[in-house]
C-alpha cells in the first residue's frame, strides 16, 4: 500500500478539444479530442506519479464510461482500488476557443451513488494498512451525504491517518467541524468555513489563525490562485508568491499544488519546502493546455525561483 491514498467520490473523464471560434447555433468542427481521467483525488494521484512518487487512488466507477476511465488510469500505472457501482461515471468537456484563447469548462453532475456504494468507499479506508496520508478531494455526487469527509475524519483518527481535505460548500464545513489534519480552501471556501460572505486578502491571516485555534485543522493551506498561497499551523504563518508564467489552462492547478505539497511532507520535508514545491506544481500546471496537469521538469525549475515569507 502506498504511503499516500486518495479518495474521489465524483471522478470524471475530462474530454478536451479546440475550436477556431465559438459561434451560437452553428455546427463547429473541433480538434481531435483528448481524454484524461479526472476528479480531485484522481488528479492528485496522477500528479504524484508524474513527480516520481506513488499514491493509491480509491474511487467508484460504473457503466461503459467507468470501464474507459479504469483503462485510462491503468495506462498511467496508477495503483487503484475501484468500487464497482451501478451508474455510469460522468464526463466533463473543456473547449479552448483559439481566436480568443478563452477556455470554456462544462462540468456535468456525477452519477447518483447508492448508500451501500458510498459505504463501500468508507470501508475501503477502514481496510487500509501502513498509509500515512489520505487525500479526500473533489465534489460530491448525488446520494453522498454532506458529512462524508467528516466520517472520513473519524476513521482517519482511529487509523492514525493524516487526512487532507480539498472540497467546498457544506462538505467542507462538516470536515472542519470534525477536525482534520489539513484543509486546502481558496478564499471563497475559507470564508464559508466561518460563515462569512466575503473575505479580503487582508483578513486571511486573522481568519487562518482562528481556524487553527478552533482545531478545525492542524495545517491550513490557502490557495490564492496566481498570487500564490498561505500556510498556517499553530507555530507558523508562511506566504509564497507564484512566479510569473504564460498561463494556458487552470484545470488541475489546485490538485497539482496539493499533490506537490503532500508528496514533500511524505518525504519528511519541512512545511517551507512543501509550500514552495506545492506552489511550483500548481503554477506549472497552468503552463500546459487543456487538462495536462503539471510536469516534473517545470515544477522543479519554478521551485528554485520561489521564496518563503514569514507572516506575523
Amino acid at each position: 500500500m502506498s504511503k499516500i491514498i486518495t479518495i474521489t467520490f465524483n471522478p470524471c473523464i475530462d474530454k478536451s478539444a479546440t475550436v477556431p471560434q465559438l459561434i451560437p447555433e452553428k455546427k463547429l468542427s473541433c480538434s481531435e479530442p483528448h481524454f484524461e481521467p479526472g476528479g480531485g483525488g484522481i488528479n492528485v494521484a496522477r500528479v504524484i506519479k508524474k513527480l516520481g512518487g506513488e499514491a493509491t487512488a480509491i474511487y467508484p466507477a460504473g457503466g461503459y464510461t467507468g470501464k474507459f476511465f479504469n483503462a485510462l488510469l491503468a495506462k498511467e500505472n496508477i495503483p487503484s482500488m475501484v468500487i464497482e457501482v451501478k451508474n455510469p461515471l460522468r464526463e466533463n468537456v473543456i473547449v479552448l476557443e483559439e481566436s480568443s484563447n478563452n477556455q470554456f469548462r462544462f462540468g456535468f453532475p456525477g452519477p447518483k451513488l447508492l448508500k451501500h456504494e458510498w459505504e463501500q468507499c468508507l470501508d475501503s479506508i477502514v481496510k487500509i494498512t501502513d498509509a500515512e496520508f489520505l487525500v479526500a478531494s473533489g465534489s460530491l455526487p448525488e446520494g453522498v451525504p454532506d458529512d462524508i469527509f467528516a466520517r472520513l475524519a473519524t476513521i482517519s483518527k482511529k487509523k492514525n491517518l493524516k487526512l487532507v481535505v480539498d472540497t467546498s460548500k457544506a462538505a467542507l464545513k462538516h470536515a472542519a467541524h470534525e477536525g482534520v489534519y489539513m484543509l486546502k480552501p481558496n478564499l471563497t471556501e475559507l470564508s464559508s468555513v466561518l460563515g462569512k460572505k466575503e473575505l479580503s486578502l487582508n483578513e486571511v491571516t486573522a481568519v487562518g489563525k482562528e481556524i487553527i485555534s478552533r482545531k478545525y485543522c492542524e495545517v491550513l493551506l490557502v490557495s490564492l490562485g496566481e498570487k500564490g498561497a498561505l500556510l498556517f499551523t499553530k507555530d507558523k504563518g508562511l506566504k509564497v508568491s507564484s512566479p510569473k508564467v504564460e498561463k494556458k489552462s487552470t484545470v488541475g492547478a489546485g490538485d497539482s499544488m496539493v499533490a506537490g505539497f503532500v508528496l514533500r511532507l511524505s518525504q519528511g520535508k519541512t512545511f517551507e519546502d512543501a509550500l514552495r514545491y506545492g506552489v511550483a506544481c500548481g503554477t506549472a500546471a497552468t503552463m500546459n493546455p487543456g487538462t495536462e496537469l503539471c510536469n516534473k521538469k517545470d515544477a522543479e525549475t519554478l521551485f528554485q525561483k520561489i521564496l518563503v515569507e514569514k507572516i506575523d
